[in-house]
């Protein structure tokens, strides 16, 4: 069973998060996304990317998944590119995307901003993606810590986005999930207010459907500034 869950959170009006996932006879696909950009744009940008994403992965499939999914991503960029620059009233928008696509034991993550990928083992949690963040590239860099990256006051700004270049640059992730119990894929509106630590507690002591619950309850509590969306679903290891 998959948990899937989206909040607009306690301070803003809309939700530009959009989440969905499609299970096939031949793969599963997951793919979260958080837009940006003013009035609804935000909004129409996360939709139009995942939908795009599944549309593209439903229809074109070939033995070439990792191929596949960076093209899928790629379309997903374009349609949004377009309306941006052909209507003024979508002008500028973008938005965040992470995709797993899970066929068998393997899954490949594409991810493009700072939405989050996490796989969750018996004795831990690890991030599989890297922020396309300001935040992340100072890090990077070495100019702040960990500790001061989390109460930064730009952790908002991202370094790359869909939809706001002609071409995008998408990173690719591999992972085993033989002995993954579950995978966590969330928008920053969660990974800001709940740490690691407490995203494994909540997963490993609850079903997927009441994980989402409070992982957004917990987030909501701690403020709820923006949007919060997530997705959990099975690893391979179910014991």
């Amino acid at each position: 069973m998959v948990g899937i869950l989206s909040d607009v959170g306690k301070v803003r009006k809309l939700n530009e998060d959009f989440v969905d996932f499609y299970n096939g006879k031949n793969f599963n696909l997951y793919v979260i996304a958080d837009g940006m950009g003013g009035h609804n744009a935000g909004e129409v940008a996360s939709k139009i990317a995942v939908e795009t994403t599944i549309s593209y992965m439903k229809s074109n499939e070939t033995s070439n998944m990792e191929e596949d999914l960076l093209k899928a991503v790629s379309v997903a960029n374009d349609k949004i590119y377009e309306l941006s620059i052909s209507n003024s009233q979508f002008g500028g928008m973008g938005t965040t995307i992470t995709v797993c696509l899970v066929k068998d034991k393997d899954m490949i993550v594409a991810n493009v901003g700072d939405s989050s990928c996490y796989v969750v083992k018996y004795d831990g949690i690890t991030k599989v993606t890297k922020d396309h963040s300001l935040v992340q590239q100072l890090v990077d860099e070495g100019s702040i810590t960990e500790e001061e990256a989390a109460i930064h006051p730009n952790k908002n700004i991202i370094t790359r986005a869909l939809g706001t270049n002609k071409s995008v640059k998408v990173d690719i992730f591999k992972v085993n999930l033989e002995d993954v119990n579950r995978v966590i894929m969330c928008t920053d509106g969660l990974s800001n207010g709940v740490n690691m630590n407490e995203m494994y507690d909540i997963i490993m002591n609850n079903n997927n459907e009441d994980a989402c619950k409070q992982l957004i309850e917990l987030s909501k509590l701690r403020g709820g500034k923006d949007n919060i969306s997530v997705i959990v679903f099975e690893g391979e290891c179910k014991k």
